[in-house]
């Protein structure tokens, strides 16, 4: 291999103040004034391949069914395809770790759900974690302040729009998406879905601010924790009104809004988080036996005799 540019060895080249002639960028280096290059623009007219980004694009409403705390392939492969737009994979409140998340993931990447996750907070290990494994949706919590909600885009996103580091990962297998057209790498940018949610005072003061950031698909009005930091439950004046700030937030931006799947007929909200895996089972079987449900012989004796 040849190296026609390298630095003469042992002499220092001046690279910092004297460029190649022929490199776009000249003069002393200067982050701030760098141009970007081109070679890992997306082709012109790129069609969207994550069918949740292109339905949020649409106005469409979106679903995402929690997987919250099983690590079995079998099982989220089960809610991969069950109808959902995306599995919310639970990071924040269970104590999983990333390993076995992305055995869940590859175990179906192309299930009719695709995978999301919402991490435990913004942080760079979190959302690389996630993005290097093949998360097309990140929901990120707690988002308290404009600061934080760059930091989320920025770990989410490859430059020039983020800091996303390059280190590989199952996303970049064939398998996954290393084969969708115009490349993972180059086409990432625009299909990845970030939703960054307000579920703090902080966070609701500068709602607006936040869901104006470039990279951000959504804002979720946070139903439970909205409660929790502002002291006040659901139907009251003081929480409706926190409720109608992040509303008003995401249509100022002209943002998607998203809540409990509970307000799916709430006016604005489009995208929706829905039950856990295990609050899907019961659901179903419900379903299923219909009047044959808790219908079990009841002993006179033993453990499953009536308890007295």
């Amino acid at each position: 291999m040849q190296f026609p540019l390298a630095a003469p060895a042992g002499k220092d080249s001046g690279a910092i103040t004297k460029p190649p002639s022929s490199a776009v960028n000249q003069g002393m280096l200067d982050p701030a004034k760098w141009q970007y290059g081109h070679d890992f623009d997306g082709p012109a007219n790129a069609k969207i391949w994550n069918p949740v980004k292109l339905k949020m694009m649409r106005g469409e409403k979106v679903t995402g069914g929690t997987v919250f705390s099983s690590d079995s392939p079998e099982t989220y492969c089960a809610m991969a395809n069950a109808g959902y737009d995306f599995i919310w994979t639970e990071m924040q409140h269970d104590s999983r770790d990333w390993e076995a998340v992305g055995r869940m993931w590859r175990a179906c990447p192309h299930a009719k759900a695709v995978p999301g996750v919402r991490v435990a907070y913004t942080d760079e290990r979190e959302i690389q974690h996630a993005m290097d494994l093949g998360a097309l949706v990140i929901v990120v919590p707690t988002v308290r302040s404009v600061e934080e909600g760059k930091a989320a885009r920025d770990w989410t996103m490859f430059p020039p729009l983020g800091k996303r580091s390059q280190g590989g990962g199952q996303a970049f297998d064939p398998e996954v998406w290393g084969s969708v057209p115009g490349g993972y790498r180059n086409t990432i940018n625009d299909n990845v879905v970030l939703i960054e949610m307000i579920e703090t005072l902080d966070g609701a003061k500068d709602a607006r601010e936040i869901a104006g950031i470039k990279g951000v698909d959504a804002v979720f009005a946070a139903s439970g924790d909205l409660g929790n930091f502002s002291g006040y439950k659901q139907g009251t004046p003081d929480y409706e009104r926190l409720i109608n700030i992040v509303h008003d937030a995401a249509l100022a931006a002209g943002k998607r809004l998203c809540g409990p799947f509970a307000w799916r007929d709430r006016p604005d909200f489009t995208c929706f988080q829905a039950g856990s895996e295990t609050a899907a089972i019961a659901r179903g079987v419900a379903a299923e036996l219909g009047t044959l449900k808790d219908t079990q012989g009841k002993p006179e004796v033993g453990p499953y005799a009536n308890k007295k």
